[in-house]
């Protein structure tokens, strides 16, 4: 069993690090108090072949594995975990879907302009009824001829505003739950009917861009049903959620490695009682205890993009790294703001931020709660 990451992981890391460095930070302040999304920066990951990492080249893909992937995300977040999630999403929800429901005639059509950079991708699953209850969605799409013509409306959009490439889950059959849920992609600018609703004013992950998507008699067409197939829609969100956990078990763990970063250096310099803050056993212990829950952290989150990866079963270990990973991010990023008294409280030293970051990696692609249902129920088969 090896540990370690390649000479070639090591050296694509390192290089995620530098674009990070040169890229994402500087400007991290500004763009958290003004709430305006980097778009520039989100096609220079897309240039870099960041976006499209996991995905083979014929698809726009860089022809990398997940693990990759999992590096890149949790690189980024360690400095932006808004742009970390606007990032995840795209890759894992939206070319999740594509990659796992759709023909291949679709895949090359619908995924190189958002593995490219191009445009961004959007999943829409969530319904103000419909949360972790999939199977309360009533997003209902009929067929008329050629078409299907949707109405309703979806909540809680990561990329909603800036996407041009949906995957949309919909009803084609009223009262079958779950059972009558079925996947298109729709392309907004194609889709008269399809419109943003109201974008949401959050505590965290303040730039990422969230909103309402809007169906009224919204046509789309029948072409665009995934596989060409009706009622695999529940199959083909679940399998994209077991491979964006992964993506948020990485989001989660760069937050705790970036406040955790931030606390070692702050307590490098500051100076109470004659000596330095890490002097004191407390907090030295402290951090040690914070050290290995880290590195517990990642290697969940390392096995579980490694399964997806070597195609063995990931759903079990994709629930395992995200609930340890996000909860690793609340409890170190609460620490190190705790670390830096007053100071940590002060938007300049960056560990508010993410604390406020870190709270919602407990809550999307799947509640905590939700995570321990998946693996207890993996316990006893």
């Amino acid at each position: 069993m090896d540990f370690y990451l390649t000479e070639e992981q090591l050296a694509f890391q390192a290089e995620v690090k530098k674009v990070v460095k040169e890229v994402v930070e500087p400007g991290i302040l500004e763009r958290d108090a003004s709430g305006v999304y980097p778009e520039e920066i989100y096609k220079k990951l897309g240039s870099l072949g960041y976006i499209g990492l996991p995905y083979p080249k014929e698809y726009g893909g860089a022809g990398k594995t997940y693990l990759e992937y999992a590096i890149a995300v949790e690189e980024v977040s360690k400095v932006d975990a808004a742009l970390g999630i606007s990032y995840s999403v795209s890759t894992s929800l939206f070319g999740g879907s594509i990659d796992n429901g759709a023909s291949e005639e679709q895949k090359k059509e619908y995924l190189p302009a958002v593995l490219k950079g191009e445009t961004w991708g959007a999943f829409g699953l969530t319904e103000a009824n419909a949360g972790s209850d999939a199977g309360g969605c009533t997003l209902y799409a009929e067929r008329q001829g050629d078409d299907f013509v949707i109405n309703g409306m979806k909540v809680f959009n990561t990329n909603g505003p800036l996407a041009d490439h949906y995957v949309i889950f919909a009803l084609t059959k009223l009262g079958e739950g779950s059972k009558g849920l079925s996947a298109f992609f729709v392309k907004r600018s194609e889709t008269p009917g399809f419109k943003i609703g109201k974008i949401e004013d959050k505590m965290g992950i303040r730039t990422a861009q969230v909103s309402e998507l809007i169906f009224e008699n919204a046509k789309v067409p029948a072409k665009n049903l995934l596989n060409g197939e009706e009622f695999k829609g529940f199959k083909v969100a679940m399998k994209a959620l077991d491979g964006g956990r992964i993506g948020v078990a990485a989001q989660g763990l760069g937050i705790a490695e970036g406040a955790y970063e931030k606390a070692v250096e702050y307590l490098k310099v500051r100076q109470q009682f004659g000596k330095p803050i890490f002097k004191n056993q407390y907090i030295a212990f402290k951090m040690a205890e914070l050290a290995i829950e880290i590195e517990q952290a990642k290697y969940l989150v390392y096995k579980a993009a490694i399964d997806k990866a070597t195609g063995k079963p990931y759903g079990d270990s994709a629930a395992r790294a995200k609930f340890a990973a996000t909860n690793t991010a609340m409890h170190v990023s609460t620490e190190a703001v705790q670390f830096l008294g007053g100071n940590g409280y002060m938007k300049d030293y960056h560990v508010e931020r993410m604390m406020r970051d870190a709270k919602i990696t407990q809550i999307y692609e799947g509640t905590n709660e939700m995570q321990k249902l998946i693996v207890s129920g993996s316990l006893f088969r």
